[in-house]
């Protein structure tokens, strides 16, 4: 069904994504963006957040490290697991039931101990991410409601997900110009040249289906 070396129109290519998704579950719509940056400079790394208008499709599990009134705050935001030392001494024991790890400034030098830990499943609390923050209820209402992370690996590309398969077309419209646009706007300013590549789009264990570039950025 996907025509070998063709660029689809961002709606065609959603819409054959969707078509093309084989698995008996609900399968995850992932998003693979080729930047034309340098991997190993580390001031030429794309890193940041993005919420999807049309939401994620995945129960997120999200645990705050605070301390004090932060602890209620968190907990009435509807995180799963609460804590300080307690918490911290438990994941240093090799506990990662979790998604995303939001930590408050003021503890952020005991969670640095947790390095070995979170740092190897890429769990670890960053500013840059909004995973370091005192207002712990706002994010902890925005990851629930469908905030994600994204980051380029070693290679210089880009992976999101961006909702499920059984979601409607519009939706993972929305949700996958929210990304390229959020990407875009990330753009270090030492890269030159094209910086968006090429995109692809994908079903669990489906075939990748590449998408207009050109159409996309305009469209963004």
């Amino acid at each position: 069904m996907v025509e070998p070396g063709k660029k689809y129109q961002p709606v065609d290519a959603v819409s054959l994504a969707k078509q093309t998704s084989i698995t008996k579950f609900d399968g995850t719509m992932n998003l693979s963006i080729k930047l034309g940056i340098d991997p190993k400079r580390s001031d030429q790394s794309v890193r940041g957040t993005v919420t999807l208008p049309g939401g994620s499709g995945k129960k997120v599990r999200v645990i705050v490290i605070a301390k004090g009134e932060k602890i209620k705050e968190a907990e009435s935001a509807g995180a799963d697991h609460v804590g300080a030392e307690d918490l911290i001494e438990k994941i240093s024991k090799g506990w990662t039931d979790f998604d995303i790890a939001i930590a408050t400034p003021d503890i952020m030098a005991a969670v640095g101990k947790l390095g070995k830990v979170l740092g190897q499943k890429g769990l670890m609390p960053n500013p840059k991410t909004g995973t370091v923050t005192f207002d712990v209820g706002r994010a902890v209402s925005e990851f629930k409601a469908g905030k994600v992370e994204y980051k380029t690996d070693k290679t210089g590309v880009v992976h999101v997900p961006i909702g499920k398969a059984s979601f409607k077309d519009d939706k993972l419209n929305s949700n996958l110009t929210a990304v390229v646009e959020a990407v875009n706007r990330a753009k270090p300013s030492s890269v030159k040249g094209v910086f968006i590549k090429s995109v692809a789009l994908s079903s669990t264990m489906g075939p990748a289906v590449k998408v207009d570039v050109s159409k996309l950025v305009s469209a963004v």
